[in-house]
């Protein structure tokens, strides 16, 4: 906040320090909707809507929408990209322009350990936007999506779908799902003439928007025209551009197959030696690395976005001309770093969500899988974001979430009432974007579980409400 009121961020200095830290609020307040959103859109589908109809009217028009066809899958795809944008936005809004500026008048290298290295939006950006959305949203699904701001999000998410701009992911799902020897499956009756003209046209526009982009940052990195730490050579940050996204890449399809190989025979997991370490390590611990990793994965994968947005975003150095002699108002746009949200949300991201749903074990099978997901515990280990845990507390009783239970009963309730849950409102199969868990009570740090056996009113607020 002290760099912002000292106008040492880009949008603080460009425009005002007030319009900087709407943004880097509001960003984070929007992050937190579609974090949690996620986790509620993708765990109510099974559960019969005339439970929550009286109660939850906002949420169940929300399922009222994301239940019907493929909307789930378009949502989910759109979401991705939000995420990114938002994370970006934050980097104009929050990141100081003058590293050497002392702030509180701490001594220069703290400033630079926290918010030259970009550590201090790190922080921010994980606990409250998006780990502690995730904690709340996971037990509290009903009452996290029932409001206008959970509506609006939605449809921003299915618009962006709708744009065509991810629309190149869509010829990957269907080249995966074939060298994986499956049909892609669909809710939804086959494409009219006009709608599969529609759709092809966005197919081949998405990959042309997509090269364009890729032709912008690369110009800007080989030029040294982005955000890049000074002193970091052209080439260094092209090879750290590839690295940092391979890396999400990894994190975000490591997820997925570790969903996927859960429910795999152990004896089907020992085909390959770096495979069989890999679900030792995972499935150890009475089955906590599970959810230990899925909260170190999302450490990493945050600070990862966060230097991908350092390396892509264009900045151009005085007396340099627009990139490829385009117009003002072009260069502008590409200082926003929409551009480099969009590379990543593609070929960081959903790609390798698409790769991994199709074939799990042989992504399993490489000594990098081992190594992230030993970082990743390592990273959870480390209780760095275990005030995600406070945040989420904090907010719980702020907002007066409660659990689902309390309104729709547990899954054995609803069985009784005949009104149980139907999987078949759940896509499967190779090609599609998975619909991941969230959260859920064994993730919680080890400190907060001895504190609710000792002390009855930090137990009484996590436990199952009646």
């Amino acid at each position: 906040m002290s760099a912002i009121f000292m106008e040492n961020t880009k949008i603080g200095k460009d425009v005002h320090p007030w319009l900087s830290f709407v943004l880097l609020w509001g960003g984070l307040a929007w992050l937190s909707m579609v974090e949690g959103g996620q986790a509620s859109l993708v765990g109510l589908p099974p559960v019969d809507m005339a439970l929550y109809e009286a109660s939850h009217p906002i949420s169940h028009k929300i399922m009222t929408v994301i239940n019907k066809g493929d909307n789930l899958d378009r949502y989910l795809m759109g979401r991705q990209f939000l995420v990114l944008a938002l994370v970006f936005l934050e980097n104009l809004a929050g990141h100081p322009v003058d590293e050497s500026l002392k702030i509180l008048g701490m001594p220069l290298w703290v400033n630079k350990a926290l918010l030259g290295t970009g550590l201090g939006l790190f922080f921010m950006t994980a606990m409250i936007g998006k780990i502690s959305a995730q904690v709340n949203a996971s037990r509290c699904m009903l009452d996290y999506v029932n409001s206008y701001f959970a509506l609006f999000t939605m449809y921003v998410s299915m618009a962006i779908e709708i744009s065509g701009l991810l629309h190149c992911c869509y010829l990957a799902q269907i080249i995966f799902a074939w060298a994986a020897g499956q049909t892609l499956e669909s809710k939804e009756e086959p494409r009219t003439g006009v709608q599969n003209i529609f759709f092809w046209a966005r197919v081949l526009l998405s990959p042309a928007i997509l090269v364009f982009a890729f032709a912008v940052t690369l110009s800007a990195l080989f030029n040294n025209q982005t955000t890049m730490w000074e002193g970091v050579p052209p080439t260094v940050t092209v090879v750290l551009f590839f690295l940092f996204m391979s890396i999400v890449g990894m994190l975000e399809g490591m997820q997925i197959a570790f969903f996927a190989v859960s429910k795999i025979p152990e004896e089907d997991r020992s085909n390959s030696s770096w495979a069989k370490r890999t679900c030792d390590v995972l499935f150890a611990n009475e089955g906590r690395n599970l959810p230990g990793f899925m909260v170190g994965r999302q450490m990493c994968v945050t600070l990862c976005f966060f230097i991908i947005a350092r390396v892509t975003t264009i900045k151009l150095n005085e007396g340099d001309e627009n990139i490829f002699g385009l117009s003002d108002g072009a260069q502008a746009f590409f200082e926003t770093g929409l551009l480099g949200a969009l590379i990543t949300t593609i070929v960081a991201s959903i790609m390798w969500q698409l790769v991994a749903s199709s074939f799990p074990m042989a992504f399993l099978s490489t000594p990098i899988s081992y190594v992230l997901l030993r970082w990743c515990l390592f990273l959870e280990w480390t209780g760095l974001c275990q005030g995600s845990w406070v945040f989420a507390m904090i907010l719980r009783k702020i907002a007066g979430y409660k659990r689902d239970e309390v309104y729709i009963g547990t899954a054995e309730e609803r069985v009784q009432k005949k009104m149980g849950d139907d999987s078949a409102h759940i896509s499967r199969g190779a090609g599609h974007i998975p619909k991941l868990p969230a959260f859920a009570g064994d993730a919680a740090p080890n400190s907060l579980k001895k504190l609710m056996q000792t002390d009855s009113a930090v137990a009484s607020d996590n436990k199952e409400e009646p």
